[in-house]
């Protein structure tokens, strides 16, 4: 099998043990994460062969955060040591009436000052069949922007599949670019999109239309007559009771058709950050595996569940643990 190759930053995360706030905190406990580089770790769990490609600081902080993937199973050899330094992000975990929250501090980050030559997509994409990208890789900086914009058009020209979450995180367009004049082109090359209907307005001007019976399936249809070249948009959505508890379900546009899963409860939820992630890649593993739509999205929206009970950015799961949930095994009894 083919490989997929993610394109992102990877941070260290610190945070506080427990449920603690950061003032609180006497020690931080340390992973690291990145929207994209964590649907590549997912995937390789899920036993696809995965790749990732970046930049990190070339000191022993740069090199631990790419062992750490390499550790995972994700092909780390297309990243590039540059740099002093490496983008953290502190969280803590709410619980409960309190939300969890994320500061964030990658300001001039190794990744923020790639060049886009240090990167060569032919080589990069000679054993792959899907290049996945999000919203957050042309937030950081024009040139991670103008690097994006390379890898699409060259996974466009050697045929491979293209997927992207769109992912807007308005906070993060600080370098003189707007996210809508920049994400339209982006967006334009890929066959496969994680967007709701907010992030559609937001990025492109596209709203339900009035007395749409259902404005996911406006959104979609709108998305794809802008941009052809989009044969899926797919998202979920949550219902969220509380920082502890969580119900979530999949859905999807294709070919015309609106499908959607049964929710799935998590209670309690023990860590979120990923669970879109582990949505996409439970989505791409199982347009490889299954024969249906419906299938894949039920996988996916089971992947992403799983993920809230795992402390960390990555989805640690077997595909045999989530089409055990899948088979409607949700009672968490202790499997000997």
């Amino acid at each position: 099998m083919k490989q997929v190759v993610t394109f992102g930053e990877i941070m260290m995360r610190l945070s506080p043990p427990l449920n603690y706030r950061l003032s609180q905190a006497s020690s931080l406990e340390i992973t690291y994460g990145g929207g994209d580089a964590n649907v590549a770790a997912a995937l390789a769990y899920l036993g696809v062969p995965a790749a990732h490609a970046g930049c990190f600081p070339d000191n022993a902080v740069g090199r631990a955060a790419a062992q750490q993937f390499q550790h995972h199973g994700v092909d780390m050899s297309h990243c590039v040591f540059q740099g002093q330094r490496l983008g953290l992000y502190f969280l803590e975990v709410g619980a409960s009436l309190r939300a969890s929250r994320i500061v964030y501090d990658r300001y001039d980050s190794a990744f923020a000052n790639l060049q886009p030559e240090w990167f060569d997509w032919d080589e990069i994409f000679s054993n792959a069949q899907l290049f996945h990208w999000t919203g957050i890789t042309p937030a950081i900086s024009a040139s991670a922007a103008q690097a994006t914009k390379e890898a699409i058009a060259a996974a466009r020209r050697l045929g491979l599949t293209v997927s992207a979450d769109v992912n807007y995180r308005r906070n993060l367009w600080k370098y003189g670019q707007r996210a809508q004049d920049v994400m339209p082109d982006l967006v334009a090359g890929c066959d496969l999109v994680v967007c709701t209907e907010g992030d559609a307005e937001d990025l492109f001007g596209i709203k339900a239309e009035a007395g749409a019976e259902n404005s996911f399936v406006s959104m979609s249809q709108q998305l794809i007559r802008r941009f052809p070249q989009i044969q899926q948009v797919i998202a979920t959505r949550r219902e969220t009771q509380s920082a502890s508890h969580e119900r979530i379900k999949g859905i999807a546009f294709s070919g015309g058709q609106y499908h959607e899963t049964e929710f799935f409860d998590i209670n309690p939820v023990v860590d979120r950050i990923g669970g879109g992630d582990s949505f996409i890649s439970g989505f791409i593993y199982g347009q490889l595996t299954y024969p249906t739509l419906q299938e894949a999205l039920t996988f996916a929206t089971a992947a992403s569940a799983l993920k809230h009970t795992i402390h960390g950015d990555i989805n640690l799961v077997t595909a045999a643990e989530v089409e055990h949930i899948v088979a409607g095994n949700t009672s968490g009894r202790l499997l000997r």
